[in-house]
């Protein structure tokens, strides 16, 4: 089989800046008149001190007319600064979240589109902190922490530019005291950030996906007594990440280090200046330029530091996303000699097969293995087996759900694995013996199919169908409110759901998982009456569990150890099942 590629639990980071390039491309023109602006504002930021420091030399030199202009330009800087700072916050966000917005889309989209096996093979609470939780921090800090990470970026590379100029000395004792320490704590931070950041995203992850089964299994850990047992597991996983939470802190407090660092290194430029100014080495002037542009510096650098956790939180976030987003198994599967940019039309009824199909789920245990059929139009078809005989492995293949390690799953001669979503689903459709259904209404879950018909459609397709008498039967009718889940329709009425999907849809083959299996003796009789007038001409492929069922059909498909074998039944056993020619269910007398 193919194996399964599952996501790492702490994604790598390395090389993420690089990784995100891709993603950025779209937006480098919008991205490019930003960093312009962000220039414009540090560069304000940057002239401030050397203007300060020409006042304080006219005011030695008692200048009037000088510090007159030093004055007025400053007055300018300032308001320029000012606003440059709001317009260069504001675009940084406007940029920023449209990243976050497409990082957000492609990775729904790759969820969409990925492979029923590469989602069984995950936690759906992991999947759901990826592509929600992490791109929610992520845009927190592109709003929050990015526009003052850019600003102190640039404003720093200027401000070091100025120091240069005004004087390389002290600049170079700035170096000497300041960076080599920083640098060491900002190494010593870094190197244990992301096992500390990324273990505890892990375990924020994991406490997300427990608690999402929680919600989901309540009943059952109500009733069974497993309740206390579960709520212990709960606890440890929630003490797992406070043990995880500490060991963030305490790489965080190497951040701490840069204050201390930061006023070691202002006292020494205060000594310092102070004696070259009074050996007239510099001017007054240049040692305030030099003292307010090393505060500047150190407070950027001190800003920057504390945005250091912000950043590698954000860092660990995109790294899980681009993990999701880049992972090879959750790109759709297509055939090897798949042609993307052929359009083909397909007949409204024609031929499935399957040829030579083999499909597992684990390495070297193959579920099926050599499956030969064919589905001829119109055709009756009962799959039956033992539970874990692999009929319902059988009915996703045959839906293009699972396309098989090897071998391939046709319709009318064409691989179903070159076919998009839309297509693919006018072709097969399955009705799984659970109905899924999703928060809104009765219209809203049957608007769930290709081309999002309209309310007339929908009616038009109940009206068909023979159900309008249990849809006036509703409290609201279409309009009646589901609940999360469909918890306020009973099992019978989601299976009468599907059935609607699959008249809107109109596939050439449908395909069900017994539909009409454990449900109340009226919805059941709803149900075989819309698949009386649903059947058709079109070819239906019933995966059985029960022998009254099995009876119907002229065709059985047996599963049993990977293989199948066929019967037919003699001509006076034949009861066809949902016949073509009738459209109630033939019963056997």
């Amino acid at each position: 089989m193919a194996e399964v590629v599952m996501l790492a639990e702490q994604a790598p980071e390395r090389h993420i800046f690089r990784r995100v390039l891709p993603y950025l491309r779209p937006h480098r023109a919008v991205l490019a008149r930003t960093l312009l602006v962000v220039l414009g504002c540090a560069g304000t930021v940057a002239a401030t001190p050397p203007l300060i420091g020409r006042a304080a030399d006219a005011i030695v030199a008692r200048d009037r007319g000088a510090l007159t202009v030093t004055v007025a330009a400053l007055a300018v800087v300032v308001v320029a600064q000012i606003a440059l700072a709001r317009w260069s916050e504001l675009m940084l966000l406007r940029a920023g979240e449209r990243v976050v917005r497409d990082l957000r889309d492609q990775a729904v989209h790759r969820l969409a589109h990925a492979p029923l096996r590469f989602l069984e093979a995950h936690r759906s609470g992991d999947l759901l902190r990826r592509t929600t939780g992490e791109v929610t921090e992520l845009a927190q800090f592109v709003r929050r922490d990015l526009p003052n990470l850019v600003v102190i970026t640039a404003t720093l590379l200027l401000t070091t530019v100025t120091l240069l100029v005004y004087s390389w000395l002290l600049t170079l004792v700035v170096a000497v005291v300041f960076v080599p320490p920083a640098l060491v704590a900002l190494r010593t931070f870094q190197r244990g950030a992301e096992a500390a950041f990324g273990g505890q995203a892990a375990a924020e992850a994991t406490v997300a996906a427990t608690h999402g089964e929680t919600l989901v299994a309540r009943e059952l850990l109500q009733t069974s007594g497993a309740l206390p047992s579960w709520l212990d597991r709960v606890r440890r996983e929630n003490g797992h990440v406070v043990t995880k939470a500490r060991r963030t802190a305490r790489v965080e407090v190497n951040l701490e280090l840069v204050s201390l660092i930061e006023g070691v290194a202002l006292a020494v430029l205060l000594g310092l200046g102070s004696w070259m100014a009074a050996s007239g080495r510099l001017s007054i002037g240049a040692v305030v330029v030099f003292v307010l542009a090393s505060r500047t510096l150190f407070e950027g650098l001190g800003d920057g530091s504390q945005l250091v956790g912000e950043l590698q939180i954000a860092r660990t976030g995109l790294a899980r996303l681009l993990d999701l987003l880049e992972s090879p198994g959750s790109r759709p599967i297509t055939a090897p000699t798949s042609a993307p940019s052929k359009t083909r039309i397909l007949p409204p009824r024609g031929e499935l097969r399957v040829e030579r199909a083999t499909f597992g789920y684990l390495d070297g245990t193959p579920v099926l293995r050599g499956i030969d059929l064919s589905f001829p139009p119109g055709d009756r078809v009962a799959i039956v087996g033992v539970t874990g005989s692999g009929k319902t492995t059988l009915g996703k293949l045959l839906c293009g759900l699972y396309p098989p390690d090897a071998g391939r799953v046709t319709y009318c001669g064409t691989d179903l694995r070159e076919l998009s979503g839309p297509a693919l689903s006018r072709v097969v459709a399955l009705v799984p013996q659970t109905v899924h259904i999703l928060t809104g209404t009765v219209a809203d879950n049957l608007a769930l199919v290709p081309g999002s018909p309209g309310r007339a459609e929908i009616a038009a397709a109940v009206d068909r169908l023979g159900l309008r008498a249990w849809a006036d039967g509703l409290p609201d009718g279409l309009d009646t409110r589901v609940g999360v889940r469909g918890e306020r329709l009973s099992a019978g009425e989601r299976q009468l759901i599907g059935l609607a999907r699959a008249a809107l849809i109109d596939p050439a083959v449908l395909v069900l998982d017994e539909a009409t299996a454990d449900i109340d003796p009226v919805t059941a009789g709803w149900a075989e009456r819309a698949l009386g007038e649903l059947c058709g001409d079109r070819t239906l492929i019933v995966i059985a569990h029960r022998p009254a069922t099995v009876e119907l059909f002229p065709r059985v498909i047996r599963v049993a150890d990977g293989t199948v074998t066929e019967r037919k039944a003699p001509p006076w056993h034949i009861q066809t099942a949902w016949s073509a020619s009738s459209n109630t269910p033939s019963r056997r007398a």
